[in-house]
Formats: structure tokens, sequence, C-alpha cells
């Protein structure tokens, strides 16, 4: 988790990335940073991250991001 946070403060700094639970409903991130973050995503823990997988719900906190990364980590 740790990790996620650095990569989220490089993409948009000055964020409690850490309990904050609308990154996207509350315009935390804007659809250029979800894309940056896909891309930080897929090199960092080697993964693929289909488009299906790229909606709010995955993506509104670091706590969602952890969860759909271990997923497609076991995938």
């Amino acid at each position: 988790m740790e990790r996620l946070i650095e990569i989220l403060e490089d993409i948009r700094p000055g964020t409690d990335y850490e309990n904050c639970t609308d990154l996207v409903d509350g315009h935390f991130l804007s659809s250029l940073d979800i894309i940056a973050l896909v891309a930080e995503l897929e090199d960092e823990y080697d993964i693929t991250v289909p488009a299906v997988e790229i909606v709010p719900a995955n993506f509104n906190s670091a706590a969602a991001m952890m969860k759909m990364i271990e997923r497609l980590q076991e995938e």
C-alpha cells in the first residue's frame, strides 16, 4: 500500500490518499490522472488493467485500488 500511495502522490500531490474514499467522485483524480495511474500500476505491479476494471468503484480509494491490484495479480 505504501508504494501505491507514493505513486498517487507522484501523479497528484496534496491529497490524503490513505483516508479519502471519493478520489474519482470528489474530482481529486481526473480522467488523465486515471490513465497515468493505470500505466504506473501496470508497470509497478506487473498487471494488466482491462478497460472493464476502469470504473470509479476501483479508483475511489487507495484501498479499493489495492484490492483490484491483488485480484488482478491472482489472475
